[in-house]
């Protein structure tokens, strides 16, 4: 399917790994120009080599930190006037909600829903006046089902939630949709990073503590960043243009409600 993006530009956040970069990958292997933001130079450039070699579209990258103003100055004066935008940073950090600290709380705010919806607002108008434009928000699971020990990330996501459930509707008829994607268990760094902790505070090998994760999903495995990312790319497409203020779950099943 041909998903009419071809010409179009993506400016794609935390993308030089991971779910970002499966987005970028998808998006640039439909012919679409994209600007890439990460804090890593050395992996964003590799990554950029990468796409380039493989697709032979154009690819802009910033090095910055895209939760704070001079990182969204860095990423917006490159990236012009995106069609498509797609929001992402890495996830607060698990704890027990009587120690989170307000400024624990000012950063988890500032990283995942501040920032996309200061994007938004950047990007947004340039967007309804060409009459075309798609945000994807990458948020997460726990936005459907909270997990206990990711109050951070479940409160200020929940929060962008709510926000793009309201603008969402406000611009649908101007040809710009805002979808949010929520990612279960994919195959990531964070995630290994996750299960080797709980090995080591659990005092289980990390294999024998992959498995047990692996099999509370109907799906008996991780997601992969490309085919997360390849759903990104078609809620990009021209055919996603009747979808838009959704919260579409990737989890392999693993959410058990019928809703």
């Amino acid at each position: 399917m041909d998903m009419g993006i071809a010409g179009r530009h993506a400016l794609v956040c935390a993308a030089s790994k991971g779910l970002g970069r499966g987005c970028a990958e998808a998006l640039a292997a439909e012919g679409a120009n994209i600007t890439i933001v990460a804090r890593t130079e050395q992996t964003l450039e590799e990554t950029a080599a990468r796409i380039r070699t493989s697709t032979g579209v154009a690819v802009k990258t910033v090095a910055c930190d895209i939760t704070t103003a001079e990182g969204r100055a860095a990423a917006l004066a490159a990236s012009g006037q995106p069609d498509i935008l797609v929001t992402n940073a890495g996830g607060p950090p698990p704890g027990d909600f009587r120690t989170f600290t307000h400024e624990a709380w000012s950063a988890a705010l500032e990283a995942n829903m501040l920032t996309p919806i200061a994007l938004i607002q950047a990007t947004i108008d340039g967007m309804i006046a060409r009459g075309f434009g798609r945000i994807v928000n990458i948020t997460s699971s726990s936005v459907k089902a909270p997990i206990d020990v990711l109050g951070l990330s479940n409160g200020a996501r929940s929060g962008l939630t709510g926000f793009v459930a309201g603008v969402a509707r406000q611009v649908a008829a101007t040809g710009v949709t805002i979808n949010n994607l929520l990612p279960g268990a994919f195959d990531t760094d964070r995630i290994e990073a996750t299960i080797v902790a709980q090995a080591k505070a659990t005092h289980r090998p990390v294999d024998e503590v992959r498995e047990r994760r692996i099999a509370t999903i109907p799906a008996r495995r991780f997601g992969t960043p490309e085919e997360f990312g390849r759903a990104c790319a078609f809620l990009c497409s021209v055919h996603a243009g009747y979808i838009t203020g959704q919260n579409w779950l990737i989890d392999g099943g693993a959410y058990p409600g019928t809703f």
